[in-house]
């Protein structure tokens, strides 16, 4: 099993970056996360997880006063699916997102 990953800077003026961890066996994606982070008050501040720890496609939001929110799973197809279509929704709407965590 090979463990890869890899970070971009998703706004400057927000402190907003997406990282982006995934395993692979015999090139099957075997589980992943996929996080936005925002920096916020002098340290990184997890707004949103999507990961395949426990072999399904879950998300979980993070509030700044309650902290990670139970899983919801977001797609019913292969972990390697689920990976892009979360690097995708975290590029699409990562400001719509840290608004949302502001918010809580």
């Amino acid at each position: 099993m090979t463990t890869r990953g890899w970070r971009r800077v998703l706004d400057y003026e927000l402190g907003a970056r997406m990282i982006v961890s995934y395993a692979h066996d015999s090139g099957e994606v075997v589980d992943y996360a996929v996080v936005l982070v925002v920096q916020h008050g002098g340290s990184k501040q997890t707004v949103r997880v999507y990961d395949g720890a426990h072999g399904v496609n879950d998300m979980h939001r993070h509030a700044r006063s309650r902290g990670k929110a139970p899983a919801e799973r977001f797609h019913g197809g292969t972990l390697a699916e689920g990976m892009r279509i979360a690097i995708l929704a975290i590029q699409s709407n990562y400001r719509e997102m840290i608004d949302g965590w502001r918010a809580s």
